[in-house]
């Protein structure tokens, strides 16, 4: 116990209590780690509030990844409390639910924008934010998956902004190497999470995921967690622009399991 102590961080994207964003937190928290979370509108800062209670944080901050002025306010507040920042969590990814079924080529540039732009871009906005607070080095992670570099049915344009994100990953750990901050990327199986139901097929896909996978399990919030805890620790501390993959094995196989032909 106690591998966070004395570290300060910033949780972006909690949901609810089953959000992938919340496993981390609550992961980190345990091992002593101080807690800021930002939220996006009301409905989302009620259901974060007594979450953020329970592991000992005051500070939320509502925060709009597109927009220039409020991740200006987000950050000044943090600075304003803190001073510096030792890590950020970045579990933030958005497309239409509309276009999470079908076919990818049917993708409209609108949400091929927007998707980018909040699923990528917003990354690589709060690392330029987060970095000059990091004066001892610190850390980034933020949230993938295995569409990003394998056909998932439904995955569809999240598949290609996750890519981007992956490859921002690396682009950003060069950047910020000489500064001692990492930068990685977590990548957990399907799980229940609000965010992932919005994507078509999310019962079969889980189901099938964890039927195959060589542990016959999906991922946890609380395995999610630890290896989140593992990054922003100083075990960690030689980790940077990986993408470490939580997922009971599935990213391993060629085709499914010989009992499941």
């Amino acid at each position: 116990m106690g591998l966070m102590s004395g570290k300060r961080g910033l949780v972006m994207g909690v949901a609810n209590e089953r959000s992938i964003a919340w496993g981390i937190a609550k992961a980190l928290a345990d091992e002593g780690a101080e807690l800021a979370f930002s939220y996006q509108g009301e409905a989302f800062g009620k259901r974060l509030e007594p979450l953020a209670e329970s592991v000992g944080s005051d500070m939320m901050v509502d925060v709009d990844v597109t927009d220039e002025a409020s991740m200006d306010a987000a950050f000044a507040m943090i600075a304003d409390r803190w001073g510096k920042l030792d890590f950020v969590v970045h579990a933030i990814a958005f497309s239409d639910k509309s276009e999470l079924t079908g076919r990818f080529v049917d993708t409209s540039r609108g949400n091929f924008q927007n998707s980018l732009d909040i699923s990528c871009y917003s990354f690589i906005d709060v690392a330029r934010r987060a970095a000059p607070m990091m004066t001892d080095g610190g850390c980034l992670i933020t949230l993938t998956y295995m569409g990003s570099n394998r056909v998932q049915p439904n995955y569809n344009v999240m598949g290609v902004a996750k890519a981007a994100l992956e490859s921002s990953v690396r682009y950003l750990a060069n950047d910020l190497g000489p500064s001692k901050i990492r930068v990685n990327a977590i990548s957990p199986g399907p799980m229940k999470t609000l965010a992932g139901a919005a994507i078509g097929g999310a019962r079969k896909t889980y189901k099938t995921t964890e039927a195959n996978a060589p542990l016959r399990e999906n991922a946890s919030l609380e395995s999610v967690g630890g290896a989140a805890v593992f990054l922003a620790s100083d075990y960690g501390a030689h980790t940077t622009g990986e993408i470490i993959r939580v997922d009971g094995g599935y990213h391993v196989l060629g085709m499914m399991q010989q009992e499941n032909l």
